[in-house]
This record gives structure tokens, C-alpha cells and sequence, in this order.
């Protein structure tokens, strides 16, 4: 039956969904690339909170969806900022999650990899700053899961200029016992990251953070970029230290920066590939085979959803993220963690049910009509 959806105008137009989904079964890891999709928590939309109070998470539905991206041979990256890392997932449910998280992970031969950052501070001393990575990193070693440093709202507001990053890192990676990746984060996704690294200026920036791994190489097992510029990747991935690897995070530009050129390319740390999960895994066996056109044959297509759901306000983007999970089936409800599900508008939802449903995406076809449906009607929208 035809949907009525409305667009960015008012305006509504017929929309006719797609009757047959994808057929994609899941596998085994990957053999040319290292990929690990960014995942979404699951509110338990029973909890009676606020947005303002401690996150209330489902953890059965939390924890299967992160079975799902398993089974088809993606890593975990966990308590990131897909996972609404300060955007209402505190510390110690972050930490929570991160336990959880691990030990499901041993239980059923997954990869996972968690972040580490400040988020017991909104500001402090650079010594409170230090402490409370090393608190972060502590329980992620703990628990058995590669250690993720992301970037710090606290250390951004606290530095003085680039020598504090060299001084806050440089302790960090002495300390690590395993080869972490370094996260850049901008500000597109997180505005409180503005002048990381010491500098507004780019390249000045860039100089920093090459000087951090370039200290420590041993201890750096790659760096994950999402400045949503693929020139600029490109450009860092070519002066990394042999051996370290460049996890591209640029959820507008993934599927050229994946496949590379005849200098190099990205392995992967993506948001995107929450939704894209089976899809993505597809794309990156056959590129495993050697064949580069078919993988972007696959892949190019969702580029459209992508920007759609990144697009500004880009921290935003794990309300649909999360919308897309629900309509596929993979929760009940659309409910999120800090209510969250009221950042985007009705017409952003529907054009993002649109592009994922053009796409195959969503298991049972019926399913995710029917809840479009439902929603439109909540909206007022008749059908």
C-alpha cells in the first residue's frame, strides 16, 4: 500500500515501499580490512526518567544487537559516540556498557574495541584530566577489549596549547598495556572539540597529533579520523608510521576511503555501519576477493542515506541511527536514551525510511511499513 510522506515543505507524496529486502546472510570475518561498526544502546523505554537523568538501558536488546553485527563479521566499537556518549549516556553507564559489552563479546568470539575518555568531568586540572583517562582505561583493559582514546570536551576546554596534549597523551600511551587507537573527533560531531589537538588551524592540528604517535609508534595501533574530509584523511594517512593503521570515520565519504588508492587505504570505524551492519559486511567480502568495483557497487548506493542521516546538525545522527534499528526490527520501540528520539523532524524520518527501504535494508518489509505507518499517524499524518 502506498505511504503518504511528508517532505522538508509540508508538503506529502506518495511513496510505494519496496516488497522484497536484501538477502543477506551473516559470515566470517574480513580478510582485507578491519571494520568495526559504532553501535547504538537500546533505551528500556519502561524506565520512568528524564532526559536529564541516568541513562535507562535495555541491556537484553542492547546486547543482541551487538550479536547481530557479530554474526556477520563486524567489530564492535563500543560506548563511542554512537552509543550517545555524553549525549545522554554518562559515565557510568558507559562503563556498564563497556563490562556488559566485553564479556558477551569472549562469550561469542566477537571483536570489540571501547572508548575511553573524560566524561567524569565537564572541566578540571590537567592532572584531574589525566586521572580520569586513566579510570577510563583502566576498566576497558579490565575487561579484555582494546582500548579506544577518544577525544576529551575536558582536556579541549583545560589545554593551553599543543604541549598539553603531548603531555596528557604521551602519558596515556606510556601507560597503555596494549596499542590503543587515537580518536579525532570534530567538532562537526561534538562542537565542545573545537581547537583540539591545540589549534583551530588544521594543519597545525595535524602536526600535533602526528607528533603523538610518531613519539609512541609501538603503542598505537591506528588512528580513527572523522573530520568528514576525505582529502584531508588521505593526506594523514600517507605520513602515519609504518604499521599504524587509519580507521576512517568519515560517514560522508567511507566507500572511496575504504577502498584506497595506489598509496594506501582506511580500514574502518564507522556510525554508518550500524544500520548498513549486514550490507557494509557484503561490500567489504567482496572487496576481500579483489574486486573493488563490486564492492563499490555495493556500497556507493547507501552514500545517500549516509549524509542524510550525518547531515548538520551532525551530532544528531543517532536519532535516525537509532529510528532505522527499530524499523528493522531490531527493538521494539523508538525510544532513546536522554529523549533523544525528538532531534529530528517527521520529514527527516521519513526520507531516511525512504532511502534505507530503497536500499533493502530492512529484514521484514512489513514490519517497518507498518511502524512508518504507525508513526506518521501519531504525527497526525493520515494515511
Amino acid at each position: 500500500m502506498t505511504l503518504r510522506l511528508p517532505d522538508a515543505n509540508g508538503a506529502l507524496r506518495a511513496y510505494e515501499p519496496r516488497t522484497e529486502p536484501l538477502t543477506l546472510t551473516p559470515g566470517s570475518a574480513f580478510t582485507s580490512r578491519t571494520v568495526f561498526s559504532a553501535a547504538h544502546v537500546v533505551a528500556d523505554p519502561y524506565a520512568d526518567t528524564t532526559p536529564d537523568g541516568p541513562a535507562a538501558v535495555d541491556w537484553d536488546a542492547t546486547l543482541a544487537f551487538r550479536r547481530h553485527l557479530w554474526s556477520h563479521g563486524l567489530g564492535v566499537a563500543e560506548a563511542m559516540d554512537t552509543a550517545q556518549r555524553g549525549m545522554g549516556l554518562d559515565w557510568a553507564g558507559a562503563a556498564e556498557l563497556i563490562r556488559r559489552s566485553a564479556a558477551e563479546a569472549k562469550a561469542c568470539g566477537g571483536r570489540i574495541a571501547c572508548g575511553v575518555g573524560t566524561d567524569q568531568l565537564t572541566a578540571g586540572t590537567l592532572a584531574e584530566v589525566r586521572a580520569a583517562y586513566e579510570e577510563q582505561l583502566a576498566v576497558v583493559e579490565e575487561s579484555g577489549a582494546q582500548a579506544i582514546l577518544m577525544a576529551s570536551r575536558a582536556l579541549a576546554a583545560t589545554a593551553r596549547g599543543p604541549e598539553d596534549y603531548l603531555e596528557v597523551y604521551g602519558h596515556l600511551l606510556r601507560q597503555a598495556a596494549e596499542p590503543v587507537v587515537l580518536h579525532w573527533l570534530g567538532p562537526m560531531f561534538d562542537p565542545a572539540l573545537e581547537g583540539y589537538w591545540g589549534s583551530s588551524d588544521l594543519d597545525a592540528a595535524t602536526g600535533t597529533f602526528l607528533e603523538v604517535i610518531a613519539a609512541h609508534p609501538d603503542k598505537v595501533d591506528g588512528i580513527k579520523v572523522s573530520l568528514l574530509d576525505a582529502q584531508r584523511e588521505i593526506d594523514l594517512r600517507r605520513r602515519l608510521p609504518q604499521g599504524v593503521r587509519c580507521y576512517t570515520g568519515d560517514d560522508f565519504n567511507y566507500p572511496e576511503l575504504i577502498a584506497g588508492d595506489e598509496q594506501g587505504f582506511s580500514h574502518a570505524l564507522l556510525g554508518i555501519f550500524d544500520p548498513l551492519g549486514p550490507l557494509a559486511a557484503e561490500a567489504v567480502r567482496v572487496l576481500d576477493t579483489g574486486n573493488t568495483e563490486g564492492f563499490r557497487a555495493l556500497l556507493d548506493p547507501t552514500v545517500e542515506l549516509s549524509r542524510h542521516l550525518f547531515q548538520a546538525p551532525t551530532r544528531f545522527y543517532k536519532t535516525g541511527v537509532v529510528f532505522l534499528a527499530w524499523l528493522a526490527g531490531h527493538q521494539s520501540h523508538f525510544t532513546m536514551v536522554g529523549g533523544l528520539q525528538s532531534a529530528r523532524s517527521l520529514p527527516h524520518l521519513a526520507r531516511a525510511y525512504e532511502l534505507a527501504d530503497g536500499l533493502g535494508l530492512f529484514p521484514d518489509t512489513e514490519l517497518a511499513e507498518e511502524r512508518m505507518r504507525n508513526l506518521l499517524s501519531l504525527y497526525g499524518v493520515n494515511q
